[in-house]
């Protein structure tokens, strides 16, 4: 069964086009990723699916329900976990539930099985002003929050955007107990190492999706060759490789450059060409490609 329908949805803002023209589905109970940059338009995309946005052009539905015909029904059936920490900032955690838990018609009590895992952590901090709490606490509370009426699809704008790694990992990890409730997850990030946990993705730049699948089949369409390599000066070492004609493309990588080669017997000429280039202790290793290698041959060729 679908969740999620999309049909070349279009957004435009004056002559900036935020959308175009994007089409995907999301199964129910899936865990689903829009994977891209700041700008990418997937703000845009969430605002349009939780009937805060009406879109130029194009169809959406969310559990069988339109987004324009049918809004209202809509937003009792989704819970929505905006980008920018939206919560009231000068009420405790357990003041912004019950409220939320209130505007839906429910308690805190009713549905607390549902937030147990998550708002263990939080109880201690209970009388605390929602503002005074860290990025981890607030990510967990805004989390609660979207819960606490028992949605059956969550839509999650970047929540793990300037949060610290273990909070990161954390919080996948709660989505997937999530998942197992039979919840519908529709998350988007700008980390391209959180795509790996998604059951499907979709790479977005510009308002156009770029292409849509599993990760792992993704990764396995990267079939040129891909090497990391390093040395004393990178700076200097990416401009020469990036002269080199046996060279498709490179680009920073953390602490080394990752290289896409033309051909794979082009190799012994690269390591050949750099150590007569002053670069007599280069590394050179083949790597597999990852999401994010993906995304970056997809976008530029």
């Amino acid at each position: 069964m679908i969740a999620v329908s999309v049909r070349n949805i279009k957004k435009s803002y004056g002559e900036v086009e935020a959308l175009k023209g994007v089409s995907f589905d999301v199964e129910k109970g899936g865990l689903f990723g829009i994977i891209g940059p700041d700008g990418a338009g997937k703000t845009s995309l969430f605002r349009i699916l939780t009937t805060l946005l009406i879109a130029d052009e194009g169809t959406a539905t969310v559990e069988g329900l339109d987004v324009v015909r049918d809004y209202k029904p809509i937003r009792r059936c989704v819970g929505y976990m905006p980008g920018r920490f939206s919560l009231y900032q000068d009420m405790t955690v357990e003041e912004n539930l019950s409220f939320f838990a209130a505007i839906f018609g429910t308690t805190i009590q009713e549905n607390y099985w549902l937030i147990a895992d998550i708002y263990k952590q939080l109880e201690p901090f209970k009388n605390r002003r929602a503002g005074k709490l860290s990025g981890g606490m607030k990510q967990k509370l805004a989390l609660s929050c979207a819960l606490i009426h028992k949605p059956s699809v969550l839509f999650l704008d970047e929540p793990t955007t300037g949060v610290d790694p273990v909070s990161r990992k954390e919080f996948w990890q709660m989505l997937r107990r999530l998942q197992e409730q039979n919840i519908t997850i529709v998350v988007s990030t700008p980390y391209m190492d959180e795509a790996t946990l998604c059951d499907r993705i979709a790479l977005i730049r510009e308002g156009s999706f770029l292409t849509i699948d599993t990760p792992s089949r993704i990764i396995d369409n990267f079939n040129e060759p891909l090497f990391a390599v390093s040395a004393e000066n990178m700076s200097s070492l990416l401009k020469i490789l990036r002269r080199m004609p046996e060279v498709k493309s490179c680009y920073a990588f953390g602490d080394v450059h990752h290289v896409v080669l033309n051909r794979q017997d082009s190799l012994a000429i690269v390591e050949a060409r750099l150590k007569d280039s002053a670069y007599p202790d280069i590394a050179i290793h083949p790597i597999s490609a990852t999401v994010e290698d993906c995304f970056l041959k997809i976008s530029a060729f």
